[in-house]
């Protein structure tokens, strides 16, 4: 893992989409060296329809072009599995900053009958969905594709870290990966503060498309270096999950968005495996060196990490509506500055 990297690689992937393409094992390598030392790429050669993209951003741009009294119709803290529009000031991060953007969140949609959810599952169940002609379908079509993706690459990782390549697939049936629709409005009156304050992300990994630049990424001697755009790719980071099941091979690289300097919408989708996951070091990693990284759940970590950042989840916390699990690890433990303090 290099100290000093000042740039993030652009990998053509599409050899990853046939596993009997001749150059897959290269793609492989590229994007196991990607993660091992940067925590990041830019992704192309994806084989995402750019029209599923062009729909998205519309319907988005309609969500968030509603009155607030219709967008909050929807608000976050009507669902009791953390589906809908999180307004300006309501997710907090480790650092207590407060973020100048708006989201609407959402993630695999089980019906209202699926058991997990009659019994109360904090992250599991339907969404939300504003009444807004075509939204649904477009957003869902988006979903679907970019979550068909995932699926690829999680089995690309598993061979990059030298195991079959569905290692994981039996921890992917029903996950909740969450996409987001963040809006990030221009203004250039406002305080100077992030976009997005630092962090780390609590899944596995992330398939980001943005529309505008903004993204930074902090290196080991604690450089923070843009992520330039490029028209039509994904960024690609290692999240917490991966970091623990790699035992620190791979890094949850910190990241934020600096102020913004135009509007931008953002579109992460969380890649996740199943809530029950039991998330621990890798055999192959275990004696590499590192301190043995402590086993998590794969729902309950994500679900900690959510209730410490967002305000209406504090809130329930603190009246003890719901609670933390056992040994939740606090914000900000993962990622190369925490490993610096360890």
């Amino acid at each position: 893992m290099t100290a000093d990297f000042t740039e993030v690689p652009v990998l053509d992937i599409a050899a990853l989409l046939d596993e009997d393409d001749p150059g897959y094992a290269r793609a492989v390598a590229e994007l196991g060296d990607a993660a091992r030392r940067v925590g990041f790429a830019q992704i192309v050669g994806h084989g995402i329809d750019p029209r599923l993209f062009d729909d998205l951003l519309a319907a988005t741009r309609a969500f968030f072009a509603l009155d607030e009294q219709e967008k909050h119709r929807v608000h976050i803290g009507r669902s009791s599995n953390h589906r809908g529009y999180v307004p300006p000031g309501e997710e907090v991060f480790a650092a207590g900053t407060v973020d100048a953007k708006e989201a609407f969140d959402l993630s695999l949609d089980l019906p209202d009958d699926d058991p997990r959810y009659l019994a109360g599952h904090p992250l599991l169940g339907p969404n939300q969905w504003p009444a807004l002609p075509g939204f649904r379908e477009a957003v869902t079509a988006w979903y679907d594709a970019v979550f068909a993706l995932s699926r690829r690459l999680l089995r690309a990782f598993a061979v990059a870290l030298g195991e079959p390549a569905d290692r994981f697939d039996r921890h992917v049936t029903a996950p909740p990966s969450q996409l987001r629709l963040i809006h990030y409005p221009f203004d250039p009156a406002a305080a100077d503060r992030p976009g997005i304050g630092a962090h780390t992300d609590y899944e596995c990994f992330t398939l980001l498309r943005p529309t505008a630049p903004g993204l930074e990424v902090l290196n080991a001697a604690g450089t923070w270096i843009d992520v330039p755009l490029i028209d039509g790719a994904f960024v690609l980071n290692i999240g917490d999950l991966l970091e623990i099941w790699t035992n620190g091979e791979f890094v949850a690289t910190t990241h934020r968005v600096r102020k913004v300097a135009e509007e931008r919408y953002s579109f992460p989708l969380f890649v996740n495996v199943d809530d029950d996951t039991e998330v621990a070091p890798l055999p192959a990693f275990a004696d590499n060196g590192r301190p043995v990284r402590a086993p998590v759940i794969a729902g309950e970590h994500l679900f900690a990490q959510t209730a410490q950042s967002f305000r209406y989840l504090q809130e329930r916390l603190a009246r003890g509506e719901v609670t933390l699990p056992e040994g939740a690890h606090p914000l900000a433990t993962f990622g190369r500055k925490a490993l610096a303090t360890h």
